[in-house]
């Protein structure tokens, strides 16, 4: 793959990632009651644990996601600047994958839970790490050639 491809697929990636990740917004403004609803109608894991922690939680979980999808999703902007980010940004999603896997099957999370969240960011963070590095090759096509 060219650099020009790599960095066309990246930007793709980065703004993807960013974005879904920012779905979460409006799950720091729920109701109690329409998270206990995703809970148990759209996860299917039951009625949602009562206390303070619980919501706490909750939203400060969604407030972190959204935030890390604004800034993942601000990096595809300016590729060659913050390339050295970018690297890092996919190497965490390789460490916080196998972290997420390993809290998956500890909680006992559904199997399509488990298969889904933890490789699911390790393999985004492998592809942003592979993209990000043949980006950064020379490119072999002479200057003006797309």
């Amino acid at each position: 793959m060219s650099p020009r491809a790599a960095d066309a697929v990246l930007k793709w990636l980065l703004r993807a990632v960013g974005g879904v990740e920012l779905l979460a917004v409006p799950f720091v403004f729920f109701p109690v009651p329409w998270m206990d609803q995703v809970h148990r109608r759209v996860l299917g894991l039951g009625p949602l644990p009562d206390g303070p922690i619980v919501e706490y939680m909750a939203r400060s979980l969604s407030v972190l996601y959204a935030a890390h999808g604004a800034m993942v999703f601000a990096l595809s902007f300016d590729l060659p600047r913050y390339r050295p980010l970018i690297r890092l940004v996919g190497v965490l999603h390789l460490l916080i994958g196998a972290a997420v896997l390993a809290t998956d099957l500890a909680a006992g999370m559904p199997t399509p839970w488990v298969l889904g969240e933890g490789p699911g960011i390790a393999v985004g963070g492998a592809l942003v790490l592979l993209l990000n590095r043949a980006a950064e090759r020379p490119d072999p096509s002479p200057p003006g050639v797309p």
